[in-house]
């Protein structure tokens, strides 16, 4: 439960926290901020750690002068690419396993299943979409390595779908992060961030359950 309790108040004090690392570790932040975004996006164990609201936060510093923004930029795009990456061939490399109907002990079928829905409905644009709906921008990757995709046409949605969110969150933090309604309310901003990103996710689920529904009457 302590820990529960320590990355819940990691993710609701985000510029608190992350004004501490800036402060003790200086340019090793740039390091913690890219390896959260790689195992947030490449490890399938890891997709409850904070993506859009942390490159959000960063944004905001980088306005502040404590980060520089175009290193930040860089970097969590690196992130997000290399994390994709890593996860699409952890697909291709346990999705045999899969089809064999053998049970892998790191995977959570729910969200497995989930992710193949929004295959289903999108098709390779989930890459690109995926991006900006947590939980499912972890697995997405790793369905696709477990699908028929190759890798050339996986890379060029993930490409353009990181250069989005990475630009979208980092920039808006830039711009607006130091607004100082946002400022004094930024507990409630990453809340609002969270739930906004959950959105697609929810409508999605709502949608599935409404059409089983239908079909079981």
């Amino acid at each position: 439960m302590d820990l529960l309790h320590q990355i819940v108040d990691f993710f609701l004090h985000l510029d608190r926290h992350l004004s501490e690392i800036i402060r003790d570790y200086g340019v090793w932040t740039y390091l913690l901020l890219f390896v959260i975004v790689f195992c947030e996006t490449g490890l399938v164990v890891t997709p409850f750690l904070p993506g859009d609201s942390l490159l959000f936060a960063a944004g905001a510093f980088a306005g502040l002068g404590a980060l520089d923004l175009g290193l930040t930029l860089l970097l969590l795009f690196t992130a997000a690419i290399a994390g994709d990456s890593t996860n699409y061939w952890a697909g291709r490399l346990v999705g045999p396993r899969l089809f064999r109907g053998e049970k892998v002990r790191f995977l959570n079928r729910k969200h497995l299943d989930r992710t193949h829905q929004f295959f289903e409905r999108y098709g390779g644009k989930t890459i690109l979409i995926a991006r900006f709906v947590p939980i499912v921008r972890t697995f997405a990757p790793f369905v696709a390595g477990i699908g028929t995709m190759t890798y050339r046409r996986f890379l060029l949605y993930s490409v353009s779908g990181s250069a989005a969110w990475v630009s979208i969150c980092v920039l808006s933090g830039f711009w607006f992060g130091n607004i100082p309604v946002v400022k004094e309310n930024f507990t409630l901003v990453i809340l609002g961030i969270i739930f906004v990103s959950i959105l697609p996710a929810v409508f999605e689920v709502l949608r599935h359950r409404a059409q089983a529904g239908r079909s079981g009457a």
